[in-house]
């Protein structure tokens, strides 16, 4: 089910980096903070609570192994997961590494910036390749 009005139905909602028939994970590009990702249902769902039991899990492990990967290869000093959906009510995750001197740090990237963008890595061809692998890695587990 998709819904005509909606952002994440109608655009990948970034850089697509993985489908699978459950959820998308895509790179965000958003000045200060490389690596930011979203897993996206592929399916116009506004609460987690609207999916199966068994996509619940699928969608979270995907949240999960982006996390995972983000951490190994960028080691930010935090990640930050949120799913809000308050102006797109399309079940996403942001998955957001953090470091101490990012525009926004200790709060929200959505709050008001206390400091200028940081330089950082620009080239993520790398960080693609790992995030694609892991989650070849998570579907082939699914289906056995």
């Amino acid at each position: 089910m998709t819904s005509p009005t909606c952002p994440l139905c109608a655009e990948a909602g970034g850089e697509l980096i993985w489908q699978s028939a459950l959820y998308r994970v895509v790179l965000v590009n958003e000045a200060g903070y490389p690596g930011f990702c979203r897993v996206i249902l592929n399916q116009h769902q506004a609460e987690m609570t609207e999916l199966s039991p068994e996509e619940r899990m699928g969608l979270m492990n995907a949240v999960w192994a982006v996390e995972e990967v983000l951490r190994a290869e960028l080691k930010p000093h935090k990640i930050n997961l949120a799913s809000l959906g308050n102006v797109v009510p399309h079940l996403h995750w942001h998955i957001i590494p953090r470091w101490q001197d990012d525009p926004h740090f200790p709060a929200p990237i959505w709050a008001t910036p206390v400091r200028e963008s940081a330089s950082r890595i620009t080239d993520l061809n790398w960080l693609k390749a790992a995030l694609a692998s892991k989650l070849l890695m998570l579907e082939s587990f699914a289906k056995e």
